[in-house]
């Protein structure tokens, strides 16, 4: 009987459509093979993407590890400068000392050894005395009246530091505003009316 054949492979029941047209059936082969090709262009789709962010992750770590390298001391530094300051205040004290020779050779050579320590390991004085006021590394304190062109830095109270690329402490500075003729403080008003 040809209604009772079975196909070898899935054990099902072989026969023809619905209608009796073999043309009528639609092979399940078929189907299978463009539904795993499309799991198969999905799968390869997230594969890649997953590589992607594995390598986006990879060059974040990298970039993550070096400026954990560069700028991993940043607290310490920080904390050093005021020591700097107070010994800079102590030999600048000791120059005025009639007697203090050996002492200010002393202090001159320790502040020298730890200005070399810190240069070694990235950190720079911020210039200021002489230069044109940048609100990036400078801190106004002041603006005094003085012959330098305007927004000059003509004083300079606490030295500023950078890390590299990175400010660690602004300079706090004074900036010229000029002689009195061509800048006003203080708009004034006419009472009159």
């Amino acid at each position: 009987m040809v209604d009772d054949e079975k196909d070898p492979v899935s054990g099902a029941p072989r026969g023809n459509g619905a209608d009796g047209d073999p043309a009528a059936e639609t092979p399940s082969g078929v189907d299978d093979r463009a539904a795993l090709a499309s799991e198969l262009e999905a799968a390869k789709e997230r594969w890649l993407r997953a590589q992607a962010d594995l390598e986006n992750y990879k060059k974040r770590a990298q970039r993550e590890r070096q400026e954990a390298l560069r700028y991993g001391s940043e607290g310490l530094l920080r904390e050093l400068l005021p020591v700097i300051d107070n010994l800079e205040r102590a030999l600048e004290h000791a120059r005025s000392l009639p007697a203090a020779g050996a002492l200010v050779e002393g202090l001159e050579l320790v502040r020298r050894g730890m200005i070399e320590t810190l240069e070694r390991h990235g950190v720079r004085p911020v210039e200021a005395h002489g230069t044109a006021f940048d609100p990036n590394v400078h801190q106004a304190i002041e603006h005094v009246e003085s012959e330098h062109p305007p927004n000059t830095i003509v004083g300079e109270h606490q030295r500023g530091y950078a890390l590299h690329d990175r400010l660690l402490r602004p300079a706090l500075v004074s900036v010229g505003k000029g002689r009195g003729g061509g800048e006003r403080d203080v708009e004034t008003t006419d009472d009159d009316g």
